[in-house]
This record gives structure tokens, sequence and C-alpha cells, in this order.
């Protein structure tokens, strides 16, 4: 019997691990979304990119996808450095007319 109790046990603990321990249960309340972080200056999103302050929007997208290419959570990057590239190009392609 201790044998099959054993392996009930194993079976729900693998279970368990492969589905995730951190999920939340049924009708627990969702935490607040965070909001995003407030705008910089078109300085500091050009100093995130590594554009002057004449760059057009070609250089500004040239830039953005060569930092994208090596901060991507899909890279080993970050998610944080990604958003932070991500709303730099934002806030500038706009001022440039695109």
């Amino acid at each position: 019997m201790w044998k099959l109790l054993t392996a009930i046990a194993i079976g729900w603990l693998g279970w368990r691990m492969w589905h995730g321990w951190g999920r939340p249960l049924p009708g627990t309340p969702k935490p607040a979304p965070v909001p995003p972080p407030p705008a910089g200056s078109d300085a500091d999103a050009r100093a995130v990119l590594g554009v002057g302050p004449n760059a057009g929007p070609d250089e500004i997208r040239a830039a953005h996808r060569k930092l994208i290419a090596s901060v991507h959570p899909d890279r080993g990057g970050s998610p944080e450095l990604t958003r932070q590239v991500n709303a730099a190009r934002d806030r500038l392609l706009p001022k440039t007319g695109d």
C-alpha cells in the first residue's frame, strides 16, 4: 500500500512542478497593473538609443534594431531594458514625422 501512496505522491508532485507552483488559485484577486514609467525627455530617449539630435527615422530604427538584438529577453536580455529601448523608439519616431 505504501508503494501506491508513494507513487501517487510522486505523480502529484511531478504534475505540480510541471504546471508551476506559482499559479494562482481560482478566485484569488489579480494584482493591479503596473503603470508605465513616466515619459522622459527626447534627450533621454536619444541617449538610450545612442543617436544624435539630428537622427532621422532610418537611423533611429537601425539603432533600435541593434539594441533590441542584444537586450531582448529571448536573447538573454531583460524585459525592463527591452521596455526602455522600445519606449525610446516610440518617443522619437512620432517626433520625426513617421
